[in-house]
């Protein structure tokens, strides 16, 4: 079905570079002529109606997740009405766009947009809006280092094409109906992944808490979350075959300010996995800053710890500092431990640390909805050590197993992003027109809509968004209409 899609018969120079040309009897228009910013604030969520915050966006998609009923408000938010676009202004290329489908409030951070003229449809724009063509462009416009934000001026003036209204119909339903099998193909591949990935964990549990031999006598090891050990096993408080250990700067010493383009890595807790150091996402701060804040050091080999967590991601999971990582330092909420290597393995201690955090979090973490252990806690946390050798031969053993697995999650992975791309780039070639789908979704078969859930989680980190640096009053240059508030 999709591969029979082709072009136009017949193409028009549209006059705008990132557009280029369109099916010639397309119209050319810009945003605010069609759409209305509509800014109507308040400070209730009335009954029945829906809040929209930006974390409740999946990104390129707009599905909704569902917010807390329960939520208020420290300051005004926008009205919208049932089939309004939602477009996300902070940080614009996430994609942040969505129709919902009742009346309800949203935070500042959105323009809300409703059509002003009887050619144009919401559903359409909103495609439109979603397309990477239309997101890079905006992006290219923001304004901010740390918080970039469009503006309606900008946005607004953007060039769109504008087919008639059949054809805009029949845009909506072929792309409802491929994302619709697209998602079902990605979800399958999660489902493969999730599966893998468990396999995984339980085979390291089993490996770095029970050894290797199912017939090994077992004693109780006297800690909750460890239950029966092998008997030869010793059971001993981290800190006892610890060389050093520290943790990150608290306070203001050390912000997402103060990073730089190269320096000093700083290990956050993003880069904290299960038994694997995530190497994404780096951050780093100047060595005459790094001067400053005393000791936090992190050289290849070190255990790392994360002090901060949730269920989903547990506090006291652990990895292995890569080779190559100086010169680096941990940041608060991590912890940096420096085994003794006479008496443990740091990649046998870091393999069983991730494998009982979850267990061990119930215990020793405070907080409700964020976990968090201290330094002092985490260094009492209990171990099981085997004899070196057969540390060595478990985690010998499990590297050769979980290689596998990780390749298969890895090919899995891949498919799941070529389709997302694929999605992006079909979306894309649509709403642009540079593919004809009138004929094909005019054959398409109607589908009652399925109950799905989200495909990733896109939500901010806590270093890249905080309460005050979210401004959701309305911004400089949107002025009164009779629409509400409007440009």
């Amino acid at each position: 079905m999709i591969r029979d899609l082709k072009p136009y018969p017949a193409y028009k120079d549209s006059g705008v570079p990132w557009l280029g040309k369109v099916p010639e009897h397309w119209l050319i228009e810009r945003l605010k002529s069609v759409m209305s910013n509509v800014i109507q604030m308040t400070g209730e969520l009335q009954n029945g109606e829906s809040y929209v915050a930006l974390e409740h966006v999946e990104s390129w998609t707009g599905r909704l997740r569902q917010a807390d009923p329960e939520v208020s408000f420290d300051s005004q938010v926008k009205r919208f009405q049932s089939g309004d676009v939602l477009f996300g202004k902070l940080r614009p290329y996430l994609a942040k766009v969505t129709r919902p489908t009742n009346d309800g409030r949203c935070v500042g951070e959105f323009f809300v947009l409703r059509p002003r003229v009887s050619n144009v449809t919401a559903p359409y724009v909103e495609q439109l809006l979603r397309s990477k063509p239309v997101i890079d462009l905006i992006n290219s416009s923001t304004f901010g280092a740390k918080m970039p934000r469009a503006n309606w001026e900008f946005v607004g003036g953007i060039v769109m094409p504008l087919p008639p209204l059949p054809e805009q119909a029949a845009i909506v339903r072929f792309l409802d109906f491929a994302d619709r099998r697209i998602r079902r193909s990605i979800r399958a591949k999660q489902k493969l992944i999730k599966l893998l990935e468990e396999q995984k964990q339980a085979i390291i549990n089993q490996a770095v808490t029970r050894g290797l031999d199912p017939d090994v006598p077992m004693k109780d090891s006297g800690v909750e979350w460890l239950g029966d050990v092998p008997e030869h096993w010793e059971v001993v408080a981290l800190r006892r075959v610890t060389k050093s250990r520290c943790d990150g700067p608290f306070g203001s010493g050390l912000k997402s300010t103060h990073y730089v383009d190269f320096g000093v890595r700083v290990i956050r807790l993003q880069n904290i996995g299960h038994g694997q150091f995530k190497n994404a996402d780096a951050a780093y701060i100047s060595e005459e800053h790094y001067a400053k804040l005393g000791d936090h050091s992190v050289i290849t080999g070190d255990l790392l710890i994360a002090g901060l967590g949730d269920e989903k991601i547990p506090p006291g999971r652990a990895c292995i500092a890569p080779e190559g990582i100086e010169p680096a330092m941990v940041k608060a909420d991590c912890f940096r431990f420096r085994l003794d290597p006479r008496r443990v393995q740091t990649s046998f201690a870091a393999l069983q640390l991730a494998s009982t955090a979850l267990a061990a979090a119930s215990v020793l973490s405070s907080g409700a909805t964020r976990q968090r252990i201290n330094l002092q806690s985490m260094s009492a946390r209990s171990i099981i050590l085997p004899p070196l050798p057969e540390q060595s031969a478990i985690v010998c053993l499990l590297n050769q197993i979980t290689t596998n697995i990780d390749h298969a999650i890895a090919s899995t992975q891949r498919e799941i992003t070529f389709l997302k791309e694929y999605r992006t780039r079909l979306i894309a070639d649509v709403v642009t027109g540079q593919l004809d789908v009138r004929e094909v979704a005019a054959n398409l078969p109607d589908e009652v809509r399925e109950s799905e859930p989200l495909d990733d989680v896109d939500a901010l980190t806590e270093d890249e968004l905080s309460a005050e640096d979210v401004d959701l009053d309305v911004e400089d240059g949107e002025t009164e209409t009779s629409g509400g508030r409007n440009t």
